[in-house]
């Protein structure tokens, strides 16, 4: 009887520590947070509605909230954090706006700024400190794209002759601030929805073997672990509970797709990779985990969010969403 009570004993700690669970924070915002950046295990950045911005350098354990001034209606759909102090945020309509704070966000200076009609701003993506791009959704039926590289300082926009052009109907959805990546240390790759759901890399533009051809379909987030394995989830919006072909992977380049034998349970709006064979994501009705490179997907929380990333330096998850929501993973 002793051996045995040891066996449960040894059997509960080992299923207690290997469990997969979202921790939720306090978070006293109510704002949609899609923008979100996790420098380090300790420090966060979200962005989002009514010109929030919060940060926490305490691993979410307390939060300052900020509302950036003449931005109160703003929706800050992405935010890029590179240290405790330095972040830079997009206000996504016409005019659209991008402005840079290096005093913890007591003051934001303006450091593009557009009034071009169609003008709409769905992500950013940095390669490091000094090198990143925006993108936005087509204007004249070609993605507009502007790029950096003294770390937000100042944008110069893509000249048009370079701008990857748009079938009818195909944007990019702000949802998570994660449509557009660094696929190596030179580029980036991106992805479409709607009437058309497509990856577009550098010299390639693949149509997805996920669900498209309506305004509120298509891919959502990408995440990248190599430059040939990449995931891709999105769905339906308006459904937010199906999971018809919600969720698509690679594993050489894009030449292939592959759909989860189990995939993610409904509508999802953020991607991202962990490490070794585990990706988790997130969206309006949940948050699934997957330990087999995608083949199979397990809900762990009931919790929708927005958006997911992964620590820059360090191993901490966390999670942003609507009502203020913020978590972090445990496992």
């Amino acid at each position: 009887m002793k051996h045995i009570l040891n066996l449960l004993i040894i059997f509960t700690v080992y299923f207690n520590s290997s469990a997969q669970a979202v921790k939720l924070l306090n978070s006293s915002s109510k704002a949609s947070l899609r923008g979100l950046s996790v420098v380090s295990d300790k420090t966060v950045w979200v962005s989002g509605s009514a010109g929030t911005v919060g940060r926490s350098i305490d691993g979410g354990e307390t939060w300052k909230w900020m509302t950036v001034k003449g931005f109160e209606n703003a929706d800050f759909r992405d935010i890029e954090a590179f240290d405790k102090t330095t972040a830079v945020i997009i206000a996504i309509d016409s005019p659209a706006y991008i402005l840079r704070t290096t005093d913890s966000g007591e003051n934001w200076e303006v450091v593009f700024k557009s009034n071009d009609k169609g003008m709409f701003l769905d992500a950013m993506e940095f390669w490091n400190e000094q090198s990143g791009v925006v993108i936005g959704d087509p204007i004249d039926h070609k993605f507009f794209m502007a790029r950096t590289f003294d770390g937000g300082k100042t944008w110069t926009n893509l000249p048009e002759s370079r701008r990857p052009v748009a079938d009818s109907g195909e944007a990019c959805f702000a949802s998570s601030g994660t449509n557009i990546r660094k696929l190596n240390n030179s580029e980036a790759i991106f992805i479409t929805g709607g009437l058309k759901s497509r990856v577009f890399m550098r010299d390639k533009k693949i149509t997805m073997p996920i669900i498209q051809g309506t305004e509120s379909t298509g891919a959502n987030s990408i995440a990248v672990k190599n430059s040939k394995t990449f995931m891709v989830v999105g769905g339906d919006f308006k459904t937010k509970d199906s999971t018809q072909r919600n969720c698509v992977y690679t594993v050489d380049g894009g030449t292939t797709w592959k759909v989860p034998s189990t995939p993610p349970h409904g509508y999802r709006s953020g991607i991202e990779y962990i490490q070794k064979k585990q990706w988790v994501t997130c969206g309006l009705t949940g948050v699934d985990i997957s330990d087999d490179d995608g083949d199979t997907f397990k809900t762990i929380s009931s919790t929708g969010f927005h958006a997911v990333r992964k620590a820059k330096t360090g191993t901490a998850v966390y999670f942003s969403g609507g009502g203020g929501r913020i978590g972090k993973l445990v496992q």
